[in-house]
């Protein structure tokens, strides 16, 4: 007698996950960037994915948001006219004086009240020191996904947010989804995104929504700002130039030759991992997926072998010059122009020849 068939195996992974969202889920639209401004100074990255959310809006067929929260006055305003500028299509505001310095409790509070209230399909925040507090708790409280430290943004077939990540100590990317609910949370780290164009717009349709909290309310207190004198001064992320070394260079005594010819250049200095870890450098000079992400238009890295966690943190860069010893470092995948040399050699003649062919008023324009 002949069995009966068996049931053909499930898939694993995504695809045997239920795609059907539940019915309270559904009423979820729009795509919102969040605005984070501190001390009337808002942060490139939100800039930066005001351009992912418009191309991820525009292939959803729905509105891009911008979510402005902070104190009441000209900066909040100034930071909601400048939205609309990078693309928005309306601006939620919550400006309320309580919201004057970052709490976790009173920005968390005003966050996921406007979530539950508006309804947001996806929600895009910064990879900062601030973006990262605040995107946990709110996800936490409305129990949903997150993705952190995403290196890129997509809808896929079925309009879900695809969210890629390096994993596995940066040896692996994967693409993260939140299927059954919403919103569906990521963040991005500054300079991995490119910074869209800003199109002079007037202010568009503006919705605000009360913070519901007072200052009784909140537990932690403001007692003072102190700005913090001896805080690292390197802007990496945003430097159109950039010098940086390796373990290759062999001795903490040989980076200087790395920042003797940034001096020259007029550029920032910066180091892989490892040199990090041996003490030779302080860690904002870290480039990477554990440090800054970096797009200048000019990237020279000095004995750096370029593994994936370097990679993902310099693939922005317009112009990538490699230079190392070894003819198979992986640095060459992607390097735009490679120089099998030893850098210690090369580097102090590259500091001086630029020494010798630049002025001081062209080294200030070599990025232009």
């Amino acid at each position: 007698m002949s069995q009966p068939a068996k049931p053909a195996p499930q898939p694993a992974g995504r695809a045997a996950a239920k795609k059907e969202l539940p019915e309270h889920f559904k009423a979820y639209k729009h795509v919102w960037v969040f605005i984070e401004q501190e001390r009337g100074h808002v942060h490139p990255v939100s800039w930066e994915l005001m351009g992912s959310g418009r191309r991820l809006a525009d292939k959803l067929g729905v509105e891009l948001a911008a979510v402005v929260i902070g104190p009441t006055g000209d900066a909040t305003k100034a930071a909601v006219a400048e939205s609309f500028c990078y693309g928005a299509d309306l601006a939620y505001v919550v400006a309320d004086d309580v919201l004057t310095d970052y709490r976790n409790e009173s920005y968390t509070k005003a966050l996921t009240d406007l979530v539950n209230t508006h309804k947001p399909e996806i929600l895009l925040l910064g990879a900062t020191t601030l973006g990262r507090d605040l995107a946990g708790a709110v996800a936490t409280t409305l129990l949903t996904g997150l993705t952190a430290d995403c290196t890129e943004l997509e809808v896929d077939a079925d309009n879900s947010l695809a969210a890629t990540r390096p994993t596995f100590g940066g040896s692996l990317l994967c693409t993260i989804y939140t299927l059954n609910f919403r919103p569906q949370m990521a963040t991005v780290r500054p300079r991995v995104m490119s910074m869209p164009e800003r199109v002079e717009k007037p202010v568009g349709r503006v919705i605000e929504f009360p913070l519901g909290l007072v200052e009784a309310d909140i537990v932690t207190k403001i007692l003072a700002f102190v700005p913090d004198r001896d805080k690292a001064t390197s802007n990496l992320a945003y430097a159109d130039v950039v010098v940086a070394g390796g373990l290759g260079l062999a001795s903490p005594e040989n980076f200087q030759l790395v920042r003797q010819l940034a001096g020259v250049l007029g550029a920032e200095y910066g180091c892989s991992r490892p040199l990090v870890q041996k003490g030779w450098v302080s860690a904002d000079r870290q480039i990477g997926q554990t440090g800054k992400t970096i797009r200048p238009k000019l990237y020279i890295a000095a004995g750096i072998s370029g593994a994936i966690q370097h990679r993902v943190g310099v693939d922005g860069s317009d112009l990538i010059v490699a230079i190392n010893t070894d003819k198979n470092a992986p640095i060459f995948d992607f390097a735009h122009l490679a120089l099998v040399t030893d850098a210690i050699r090369l580097l102090p003649a590259l500091t001086e020849a630029f020494r010798k062919r630049l002025s001081p008023h062209t080294r200030d324009r070599i990025a232009s």
